[in-house]
């Protein structure tokens, strides 16, 4: 501050000189200083370890970003491929290889390759060789299995290439032939009943898929209106009936509230956008209304490292984008004011550079969500790792062109000063209400906390992850925090809740899938959360929660700068004999060193210190080298690992934990 008034000291100084006629040597006339007061004061430099938590190209202008290192990634993707069909080979996986998990290859592969060819002028001595190679690329995987999602990006790319005039003629992109098998192919009606629009056996996030091919198969001439008209209401009356608080449920009615609740709406308003389809004005209403609640729960997670959602599935590098997706759907479809804008561009290009300097490795040639300690869910493995390259890129990519046209294409974010102080606005703690709350018998209470501590976002998701999820750590009603705290993928270890085996043999029991009363309270820089379960949940693979009355249970979480406690009561209805009781948690720092008393210090990283009461016995386990202990963004180092041997449980038990960490921490947020 001293530094600032001394500069200003001396400009008022010189100003006043000259103003008397001094310094003014020779005959050179003398232009005045406008008054200080239209002079904007000079900015708080950024402190260093703000800087060393955001991309290094956070101040760039996106466009410059996507033209740099985006498209000059994909035009060696589309070499590789054009070379190598079929027998394409990245990160050692045979990408088109039959049996392979990868069911929307063929659909990014059109959908991320078009860009070359919409980017490239026709002027261009390449862009002949470009049109050539995308008809090679088309014939050669016109017979490889795309489904879902992998039919949306093809009819995307095609429609795409329509507007541009490059469907017909001799110069088209795609031969004739390949483009009469495509209008067979590319079909909602492979995962959707046509009798009644109902999804196959997916979940509520493809309702928007089967609308998007619908409509876009409408506007290429293939059929009428009448599907995508249905199959979008069909996805507002989901809404309407399974999310009150306009997130959508994934489910049908379980209460699966994770990334797509958040995003899924940004995905429908993206399609209205691209097919220039409108709505009545009752729709819209709804529509914006949902997209405007989306916004106000990525507004308090924004942050200078371009994290975004940290718990539940399709995390890793679809975390961030997912954010930027709604982020821009909202600026377009003006649902944000002048400074929401320029923050939200502000952050999308933060995510566009952290894609860069983070998610894709320069030493693999690839996106890399998969190794170096990075695990994301099994359906995303490595065998995906050409279409996830191209997705991810897609999104960057279309999320930058409706920046562009809403006049960003050179333009440098706002700095990061101002960026940090519109953060700074933000409110220390919010509870997101996604379903229940109204205090019914049969309902349950399903919402997200977030915990602002400095600049660290802390998430604390009271959600049920429903089928196949539910027992899954990343849907655990515990916190999470980018480099801090996380969940690993289809893992059930129990990450900071316990989890009861039952003498009798039958699956364990974890506090999951069935709170009630839940409630936030703040005072000053606290915030304490509490909720109740009349059920426990059995830890069923595959299968829903199955609710189990023999223990009931009561929770309070207390959040305060740099620690977090969390104490549980459980209340058996009789005695039960248990096997066994265990609760872990699994951290980013290492170093540890028993204190005594199941307290532990750490030696490095933002976690200083775990500590639990009611459990029998902890020890510190290094688990860098165990899969089951990778996150999507590393790997975890240490567990401290706590159980109690065989009991009966006849009276309420307490168990409380206690977890320190370094505050504000803010370099603990940047990737590693």
């Amino acid at each position: 501050m001293q530094r600032t008034r001394l500069v200003a000291s001396m400009i008022a100084g010189a100003a006043l000189l000259a103003a008397c006629g001094g310094g003014g040597g020779g005959g050179a006339s003398f232009v005045p200083l406008p008054p200080a007061a239209n002079n904007p004061p000079p900015e708080t430099p950024v402190p260093p370890e703000v800087q060393a938590a955001q991309p290094k190209l956070s101040n760039t202008p996106m466009d410059e970003i996507v033209s740099s290192h985006l498209l000059p990634t994909i035009e060696r993707l589309f070499a590789q491929v054009r070379t190598q069909k079929l027998d394409t080979v990245l990160l050692g996986q045979k990408v088109f290889a039959p049996g392979s998990k990868d069911k929307f290859l063929p659909g990014k592969v059109a959908i991320g390759f078009s860009y070359i060819l919409l980017n490239t002028p026709s002027s261009d001595p390449k862009y002949r060789e470009y049109i050539d190679g995308y008809r090679e690329i088309a014939d050669a995987t016109i017979d490889v299995t795309n489904d879902s999602w992998g039919i949306y990006y093809y009819m995307s790319a095609l429609w795409k290439l329509k507007k541009a005039g490059l469907l017909e003629g001799s110069g088209a992109a795609i031969s004739p032939a390949t483009l009469d098998k495509l209008k067979t192919k590319l079909n909602w009606t492979a995962f959707v009943n046509p009798a009644d629009y109902s999804l196959i056996g997916l979940p509520t996030n493809y309702y928007g898929v089967a609308f998007s091919i619908a409509r876009l198969r409408h506007l290429m001439g293939w059929e009428g209106p009448e599907a995508s008209e249905a199959l979008l209401q069909k996805m507002i009356n989901h809404y309407k009936t399974f999310s009150a608080f306009g997130f959508s449920d994934e489910t049908d009615g379980s209460g699966r509230f994770d990334r797509y609740s958040v995003l899924l709406i940004g995905e429908i308003m993206q399609r209205l956008i691209e097919t220039g389809m409108t709505v009545s004005a009752e729709d819209e209403a709804s529509l914006k209304g949902w997209l405007r609640q989306s916004v106000d729960v990525i507004k308090v997670r924004l942050n200078p490292a371009g994290n975004g959602v940290d718990y539940g599935r399709s995390l890793a590098g679809y975390a961030d984008t997912a954010f930027a997706e709604v982020l821009s759907a909202a600026e377009h479809m003006n649902v944000l004011n002048e400074e929401e804008k320029q923050i939200a561009y502000a952050f999308a290009t933060r995510v566009t550079a952290k894609y860069v300097e983070f998610w894709y490795d320069a030493e693999l040639g690839s996106l890399n969500m998969w190794q170096k300690g990075r695990r994301v869910d099994s359906y995303r493995g490595i065998d995906r790792v050409l279409g996830e390259n191209l997705s991810l890129s897609h999104q960057l990519i279309y999320t930058n062109n409706l920046w562009k046209s809403a006049g960003y294409a050179q333009k440098a974010p706002v700095s990061t000063q101002t960026f940090l102080a519109y953060l700074d606005k933000q409110p220390r703690a919010t509870l997101t209400k996604f379903a229940g709350f109204d205090g019914g018998a049969s309902t349950y209470d399903r919402g997200l906390v977030t915990y602002r501590d400095g600049l660290r976002v802390i998430s604390l998701p009271v959600v049920n992850g429903a089928k196949t999820y539910h027992h899954t750590n990343p849907y655990f009603a515990i916190p999470h925090s980018y480099n801090m705290l996380s969940g690993v993928a289809d893992t059930q270890w129990p990450q900071l809740q316990p989890r009861f085996t039952v003498a009798t043999g039958s699956q364990p029991l974890i506090p999951a899938a069935y709170q009630k009363n839940l409630k936030i309270a703040e005072a000053g820089q606290v915030l304490t959360v509490s909720y109740d379960q009349d059920a426990m949940d059995r830890a069923t693979s595959g299968n829903d929660p199955i609710k189990d009355t023999r223990i009931t249970s009561s929770t309070r979480y207390t959040f305060e700068p740099g620690r977090i406690t969390r104490v549980d009561t459980y209340t058996p209805a009789a005695a039960l004999d248990i096997a066994k009781l265990e609760l872990e948690f699994g951290s980013y720092s290492d170093g540890a060193s028993a204190l005594g008393g199941n307290r532990f210090a750490f030696a490095n990283g933002d976690v200083q210190g775990f500590e639990v009461e009611g459990l029998q016995d902890c020890a510190a386990v290094d688990v860098r080298e165990n899969v089951d202990y990778n996150t999507p963004t590393g790997a975890l180092k240490t567990s401290i690992r706590c159980s109690t041997p065989a009991f009966s449980l006849a009276a309420p038990l307490t168990i409380k934990w206690v977890l320190k960490y370094r505050s504000p921490s803010v370099a603990g947020i940047a990737p590693k």
